[in-house]
């Protein structure tokens, strides 16, 4: 990657702090200007990451601190769920673990569509906010997409709840999408493009 000035400064670094290499190459996947992305592997971190708060922005803000407190590097985490009416907003904050400790993305599918089975009102939302904590400061973003669970899984792309989450104004689910056309719709591309519009901003 060529490297450039910014205020006198190296190429910007900043850390994407995640283990979920899912996640990763959907982030990889969109222009980060100015921006060198580091993963946790680029720094040699192998453990795990603190997720203990009871909200998405708090999860996602433990995991940057965390990072940044551990390397000095900017750094950025998110944390996503889906939530769903008639589960009165469950997974959210647990929909990584729904099912359980150690559980796949089959079985959380499997637990949601178990527990809709019958239910008319499958309207839901996935939402995913990014915490940069940037020279010890903290900056939240935000981004959502509503839809609908299916009665079935359809796809075979994606992870997660992708392959029963059909979102508004379509007719396939995530998982029947290519990478490309669900990074221009989702919730983490959302929320990723307003980090990119303030770092762009910032680092122009």
């Amino acid at each position: 990657m060529k490297e450039s000035t910014v205020d006198n400064k190296e190429f910007t670094k900043l850390v994407f702090a995640t283990n979920n290499k899912h996640k990763l190459e959907e982030i990889r996947n969109l222009a980060l200007l100015h921006i060198q992305l580091l993963s946790l592997q680029d720094l040699g971190f192998t453990g795990d990451i603190p997720e203990e708060q009871d909200t998405l922005e708090g999860n996602a803000s433990q995991k940057a601190w965390f990072i940044y407190d551990r390397y000095g590097i900017n750094c950025f985490a998110d944390d996503t769920g889906l939530e769903i009416d008639a589960l009165h907003g469950e997974p959210g904050v647990f929909s990584a673990r729904y099912a359980g400790e150690n559980c796949s993305f089959e079985d959380n599918m499997k637990k949601v569509l178990l527990a809709l089975e019958g239910v008319e009102n499958r309207k839901a939302r996935f939402r995913t906010v990014i915490a940069l904590v940037e020279d010890a400061k903290l900056t939240t973003f935000q981004g959502e997409i509503t839809g609908v669970i299916t009665r079935t899984k359809q796809g075979l792309r994606g992870f997660g709840y992708d392959a029963v989450f059909l979102p508004d104004g379509f007719n396939r689910t995530f998982a029947e999408m290519d990478l490309s056309e669900k990074n221009r719709i989702s919730h983490r591309a959302i929320a990723v493009q307003k980090l990119i519009d303030y770092l762009t901003i910032r680092y122009k």
